[in-house]
């Protein structure tokens, strides 16, 4: 059931079409008092009068009008009200900031084929990668967040290089961190005016998933250690590993950027519920 007196979060959001070649939206709502989901249904005429801002992930909401559907475990609503909005991201400043920091660190990779092609790729995507979420839900879904990503990352991985008496390539390592999730910026669109992050369809045609998309620019580039390293960075193949990591005589390498990039994932959602609940 739901309640006209609690506020929801928005947790996702989608639109797709009916059978009858109609519009009809999908929310997904979490109950700030009892944390349970209550699942969403609005019909075309009810979209067209919204704003589609109201409907990022991380605005705090509430029910004005609806009515619960028990065969279908579901909310069909008319009215929303926005309670507060989620922080949509990065500004311009902090994501030239972000991308400069990183491009840094390419510039410290001493392979020069290697430093040739990770600076490359980003000189000539880089409008995409400085707004791009490094997800739709998970994590860092906000404007600039695959680059708050990608930095934590190359952060975490110095520091345990640092710590550690394993001789890992530097190179390699912080390359991997740079390129782990480079397909998301195809694999993910996003609106700069209402933070909505949705999926490319395109991309969808063309690849399976963002980690084959980076295993094959390293592969065709001669990148090999990197590549593996890109395919198992999910840890398991059910949740996306081209690599699974309980094989046996994998590399260390290959379990290392999986955690770091574990790390941040996890860290990444916290912070941006942080950041919400100080109102930034």
């Amino acid at each position: 059931m739901f309640s006209t007196d609690v506020d929801y979060e928005v947790v996702i959001f989608s639109v797709g079409d009916t059978k009858a070649g109609t519009k009809m939206g999908k929310l997904q709502l979490r109950n700030l008092e009892d944390n349970s989901l209550l699942n969403c249904i609005l019909w075309e005429e009810t979209l067209n009068r919204f704003d589609s801002k109201i409907f990022r992930t991380g605005n705090i909401v509430r029910i004005v009008s609806a009515s619960f559907n028990e065969k279908f475990n579901n909310c069909l609503v008319s009215t929303l009200s926005l309670v507060k909005e989620a922080k949509m991201g990065l500004d311009k400043q902090e994501r030239e900031k972000v991308y400069s920091e990183i491009i840094s660190y390419i510039d410290k990779i001493q392979d020069e084929k290697l430093n040739s092609f990770v600076a490359t790729y980003f000189t000539q995507h880089k409008d995409l990668i400085k707004i791009m979420p490094a997800a739709k839900l998970m994590h860092h879904n906000y404007i600039g967040g695959l680059m708050v990503h990608i930095l934590e990352c190359i952060k975490f991985a110095e520091m345990n290089m640092n710590m550690s008496d394993y001789k890992f390539n530097h190179d390699n390592i912080i390359a991997a961190c740079i390129l782990h999730d480079i397909g998301k910026i195809f694999e993910y669109t996003i609106d700069l005016e209402t933070g909505l992050i949705d999926y490319d369809e395109n991309f969808r045609k063309e690849w399976l998933t963002h980690s084959q998309y980076g295993f094959s620019i390293c592969m065709n580039n001669g990148f090999k250690e990197i590549a593996r390293m890109i395919a198992a960075h999910h840890g398991r193949s059910d949740w996306g590993a081209i690599i699974d990591l309980d094989q046996k005589d994998l590399e260390p390498e290959l379990y290392f950027i999986h955690i770091v990039d574990n790390l941040s994932a996890k860290f990444g959602k916290i912070n941006v519920h942080l950041l919400e609940e100080k109102g930034v």
